[in-house]
């Protein structure tokens, strides 16, 4: 990689705020220094990780406030844009450079032309070298992108980062989709990054080798040197301390509390004697009211006294839960029950795959009720497309493929999800037996409150888009009989993940799920493994 333009790149924030267009702030007041060091942004999912990137990219003016850069800086996004029409070349964010040099070797003297080359005539080489590295020198730069695996297009959004020439870059879940060689080569590539780089992400091991993590939370940006594991040992002991700082407020306002009750009884006991005694007295009036006045001002002076000090107590116990993220516990209603059967599901006889090596073996395959196969390879294997032939969204160049009607795939781009309509509107349309109010709190259980289920959906987070799609499908009535997910643990923080594992080993259909998260697929129940490897695939006992 080349040196560095910029001694010290950095992108500012001060006083950074920005309001939802439903009128939700989503942070306020903002204030940090992203320096050259190696920075994770980490953070649950809808707290506003992307809109964030995005303002610190200069994709999106805050609300108020500003943010300063130096130099110039490259973003990722999350989400792979439509790739229909592109080529390698421009997924690889090199198409309009080689296409100035076609034109300019072909006898092209314009001046836009020579403007795009600058000083990049090795621009081919440079791609070259680039997709040699990242294992896909198979490919062309004119090579269709729709002929991409999803970690493949990945992979080549990474390549247009790194050929950017960028003094920072901002990249937003980049090891999203990418199998587990592939997620080890971009740790080394952004290891010898010698520029600016922030990286949104809730991969653990690639956050392990941050230099710095900074959290987005209710409580706005906190900054904590050293990597994830640092991180987590930190923020658990803070969050402990802020507990334990709530409970000893508490109790500390309990006891005063108690003690201004012993007070006023006791002011109330002397009150009651010293009026039995006036009426006992043979005292002047004067005096009886005088007494009376003195006892009155006493108790008024005491409960004054007591007002103020109760207002002091729940002060103290506000700043202290302040302190206290709110973060909303993602729970799960019960799947509704599906009848035990031993049907055949899926049944591909000789399936040729299109999209993938000519040379490859064709799949057969039967599935019936309640079996739960997870479906491993490496990238460009052909993953995605065997789901997609599946689910009838593609031909097979060759054989037999037949699938129960009652099937839902969920892609790794949520296509099914429509991002016009609401959540509301769209769970409503696959479940009309339950009522509005029973299918808002199965929302809300997900972490889906009412403002965010009843605006677009594109207006979600990835995790929220993917927990409302989900939603969509197991809450359907009827449940499908066969669910194809593929990737479906991206985008997501750790409690959302754990919530999904449990919502999925809750489902008792047939399950077919593609995912590189080791761990998030032996929490799933699965029996078999669907594996990829050079004879073709083959279907083992998990």
């Amino acid at each position: 990689m080349e040196a560095s333009r910029m001694t010290n790149p950095y992108l500012t924030l001060e006083g950074v705020s920005y309001t939802l267009p439903q009128g939700k702030t989503l942070f306020s007041q903002l204030n940090e220094t992203f320096d050259s060091r190696r920075t994770g942004l980490v953070g649950r999912n809808g707290v506003g990780k992307t809109i964030l990137a995005q303002i610190l990219a200069g994709q999106l003016q805050p609300s108020s406030g500003r943010c300063l850069r130096s130099g110039k800086v490259h973003y990722l996004a999350q989400q792979v844009v439509s790739v229909s029409g592109l080529r390698v070349a421009d997924l690889a964010g090199v198409g309009p450079t080689l296409d100035a040099l076609a034109r300019i070797e072909a006898g092209s003297s314009a001046v836009e032309d020579f403007n795009l080359i600058e000083d990049r005539w090795d621009i081919r080489q440079q791609l070259q070298e680039a997709l040699e590295r990242n294992g896909l020198g198979h490919l062309t730069a004119e090579t269709p992108a729709e002929t991409l695996s999803g970690g493949q297009a990945m992979r080549l959004s990474l390549i247009n980062a790194l050929l950017s020439q960028a003094d920072f870059l901002i990249l937003d879940e980049p090891s999203n989709h990418l199998d587990r060689d592939n997620r080890l080569a971009l740790i080394e590539q952004l290891r010898h990054w010698p520029h600016g780089l922030l990286v949104i992400s809730h991969d653990r091991q690639l956050l392990d080798t941050m230099e710095r993590i900074v959290e987005l939370s209710s409580l706005g940006l906190r900054s904590y040197g050293g990597n994830y594991s640092h991180y987590a040992e930190q923020k658990a002991l803070e969050q402990q301390n802020a507990l334990d700082q709530l409970e000893h407020r508490k109790l500390e306002r309990q006891r005063a509390e108690s003690t201004m009750q012993e007070q006023r009884q006791r002011q109330e006991r002397r009150q009651a004697r010293g009026n039995q005694q006036g009426k006992q007295a043979n005292q002047a009036k004067i005096l009886l009211d005088r007494q009376k006045g003195r006892s009155e001002a006493t108790t008024g002076k005491l409960h004054q006294q007591h007002v103020t000090a109760q207002k002091q107590l729940a002060q103290r116990v506000q700043e202290a839960a302040e302190l206290i993220e709110q973060d909303t516990a993602i729970n799960l209603h019960a799947l509704p029950l599906m009848p035990l059967t031993r049907q055949r599901v899926v049944e591909l006889d000789e399936v040729k795959l299109p999209y993938v090596p000519a040379n490859q073996a064709p799949v057969t395959l039967l599935l019936s009720g309640q079996q739960r196969v997870g479906v491993i390879g490496p990238n460009g294997c052909g993953k995605s497309t065997l789901l997609k032939v599946i689910a009838g969204q593609l031909e097979p160049l060759a054989g037999h493929c037949k699938v129960v009607p009652q099937h839902v795939y969920l892609d790794q781009g949520l296509a099914d999800l429509d991002p016009q309509q609401t959540v509301l509107e769209q769970i409503q349309a696959v479940n009309r037996k339950s009522s509005e109010g029973d299918l808002r709190m199965r929302l809300a259980q997900l972490g889906l409150d009412a403002q965010k289920v009843t605006g677009p959906s594109g207006a979600l987070s990835g995790g929220e888009r993917l927990k409302a799609a989900l939603a969509c499908v197991l809450y359907a009535d009827p449940p499908p009989q066969l669910l194809l997910l593929d990737e479906p643990s991206n985008h997501l923080d750790l409690p959302s993940t754990l919530a999904l594992e449990t919502m999925l080993s809750s489902y008792q259909g047939t399950l077919m799920v593609v995912s590189h998260d080791d761990a998030f697929m032996n929490n799933l129940g699965l029996t078999e493994r669907l594996e990829f490897s050079e004879e073709g695939w083959r279907l083992l006992t998990w």
